[in-house]
C-alpha cells in the first residue's frame, strides 16, 4: 500500500517525536543532572539541561525564547502543508518535516517540562510530583544528553599557546530534536538548496 506524501510527512513528525520525547523522559526519570554513561569512548549518555536555543545557545530570555520558537513552528507548519499540496519532492518535503518535528520536540520541553517534573539537580526527577513542577507554564528547560567526545586528549606540552591543556573535540550536548534539525538543515543545503532558493523567489 502505498503512503500519500502528506501521510509519509505526519510518520516523520510522530516518529521523531516519540523518540525525543521518550529519549528526555527515560533521562529525567532516570539520571540526575551531571550523570553520564558511556556507550562507547566517543559516545556518552550525559545528562544536562539548557535554558536556550540548541546545543545550549543561551542569548535571550526564556519566554521569549518560546513564544519565538511558537511562532517559527506555526510558519514552518503552514510552509510544509503548502508544498505538500504543491506535489515537491519528497525529499525535500521530508527535510522541512524533520526541521518542522524537531522544533516542536524542544518546544514541548520549554512549555510543559516545567510543570510536569520536579528538578533534577541531586535528585531524580519524578513525573507529575505531588508538589509541583520546578518552573511555570513556558520556562521548562531542554533535556540534552547525546554527547560524542570524538577526541578526548591533553594537548602535547610542546604546542603553542594550548599546550598541555585539555582537548575535547565535539563539545555540544544535544538531543533527538536538536538532531532533527541538524539534519533537515544539512539536507536542504546539500541536495535542496536551488529548489528552496527557486521556491522562496516564487514567494
Amino acid at each position: 500500500m502505498k503512503f500519500s506524501t502528506g501521510k509519509r510527512v505526519i510518520l516523520i513528525i510522530l516518529v521523531v517525536l516519540l523518540i525525543d520525547q521518550f529519549t528526555k523522559i527515560w533521562i529525567k526519570t532516570n539520571m540526575q543532572i551531571g550523570d553520564s554513561i558511556e556507550v562507547f569512548s566517543w559516545f556518552h549518555i550525559y545528562f544536562t539541561e539548557n535554558n536556550g536555543m540548541a546545543f545550549g545557545l543561551e542569548i535571550i530570555s526564556k519566554l521569549f525564547l518560546t513564544m519565538f520558537r511558537i511562532v517559527v513552528v506555526g510558519i514552518i507548519g503552514f510552509y510544509l502543508h503548502k508544498i505538500i499540496k504543491r506535489g515537491l519532492p519528497f525529499g525535500f518535503v521530508a527535510s522541512i518535516a524533520l526541521i518542522f518535528s524537531g522544533a516542536i520536540g524542544n518546544i514541548i520541553d520549554s512549555v510543559f517540562y516545567g510543570v510536569i517534573f520536579d528538578h533534577s539537580y541531586g535528585n531524580i526527577a519524578t513525573l507529575f510530583p505531588e508538589g509541583g513542577g520546578y518552573s511555570s507554564w513556558f520556562h521548562g528547560r531542554v533535556v540534552d544528553m547525546l554527547y560524542f567526545p570524538l577526541i578526548d586528549m591533553d594537548l602535547p606540552s610542546w604546542l603553542p599557546i594550548w599546550g598541555g591543556e585539555h582537548f575535547v573535540f565535539f563539545r555540544p550536548i544535544f538531543n533527538i530534536a536538536d538532531s532533527a534539525i541538524s539534519i533537515g538543515v544539512f539536507l536542504l543545503l546539500i541536495f535542496y538548496r536551488d529548489l528552496l532558493t527557486a521556491d522562496q523567489s516564487e514567494q
